[in-house]
């Protein structure tokens, strides 16, 4: 039986925002992972960072099948939202000086990247599961 409620159809952009998501995840885990294969000696945020876009790269394949259903990956997505907040927050504090490089603004840019589009996932599967929609009971 098909479902009827509006709800369960996820948008375009919800899914343009995902594959987003994923693939600034694969970037920034690329880049930073030839960070961390040139140096003996890398610091705990740059780790972290990949920590978090690896994650994202695994475990966000699972939105693209639950992405249709609002409330089960909203919880999901709240807490890689504020990963990724925090990941941006230290991108900006290693890579925000005028002689970084192009490869360590490319990753200040996917993590944002990354970071906006999952705030967008939350604010919009928190509208079409619980806000979005009217009750109406009848009087009788």
């Amino acid at each position: 039986m098909a479902r009827s409620d509006p709800r369960f159809s996820s948008p375009p952009f919800f899914l343009f925002s995902n594959v987003l998501i994923w693939v600034s995840a694969v970037i920034v885990m690329g880049i930073l992972s030839y960070f961390i294969s040139l140096s003996n000696y890398v610091p705990g945020r740059i780790i972290y960072e990949e920590v978090i876009s690896v994650l994202t790269v695994a475990f966000f394949l699972i939105s693209f099948i639950l992405g249709t259903y609002p409330g089960y990956i909203l919880l999901f997505n709240i807490i890689f939202s504020y990963l990724w907040l925090v990941s941006v927050v230290f991108a900006a504090l290693d890579w925000s000086y005028e002689y970084a490089g192009a490869l360590n603004h490319t990753v200040e840019a996917f993590t944002f990247i990354a970071f906006f589009f999952l705030l967008f996932n939350v604010i919009s599967d928190w509208h079409r599961g619980y806000g979005g929609h009217i009750r109406t009971t009848s009087a009788v």
